[in-house]
């Protein structure tokens, strides 16, 4: 290969460099943090440390749910081992209209318009669907927050302003 060939790559796909999820020594994890569980980005619940043992370090026994669908999931895990902690964002917009099964919502600092956020499925998603109706017309606004995690996004709570 010559000189230049060496130069002229081809990378078939480039991402923006931000990780979903970092590492984390479990014995630093505290009640109300996130971790990952089974792959699904969760909220620590409960967490306990058993003594260290003949058999080794001591062990961390978490309890979490998962942060989008309110799952239990368990993990045993040492605590001198690292454990990955997702990246969790929360963003709030208004709520321009729904259009069948997703929100139609507005960014409220740029204006830019978000169609891709499914509507919430169960009581949060009728809530969201009474209070639109409520506002046509009206002077008052549907914020909705987004929490977005490990590629993932949903609409998780709602307010009116």
């Amino acid at each position: 290969m010559s000189d230049d060939e060496d130069h002229n790559q081809t990378f078939e796909q480039a991402g923006s460099g931000a990780s979903l999820t970092y590492p984390v020594q479990c014995s630093t994890l505290r009640k109300n943090g996130h971790v990952v569980i089974k792959g699904r980005p969760c909220k620590i619940i409960e967490m306990s440390t058993s003594k260290t043992g003949k058999h080794g370090h001591a062990k961390v026994h978490l309890v979490a749910t998962d942060i989008f669908t309110d799952k239990k999931l368990e993990d045993i895990c040492p605590s001198t081992h690292n454990m990955d902690v997702p990246n969790v964002n929360r963003k709030e917009y208004d709520l321009s209209y729904i259009d069948d099964t997703h929100l139609v919502l507005l960014d409220q600092t740029t204006g830019d318009e978000k169609k891709d956020v499914k509507v919430p499925e169960g009581t949060l998603g009728d809530q969201i669907r009474e209070a639109e109706e409520k506002i046509d017309g009206g002077d008052q606004v549907v914020s909705i927050t987004v929490m977005t995690a490990m590629g993932e996004e949903h609409a998780v709570a709602y307010k009116l302003k």
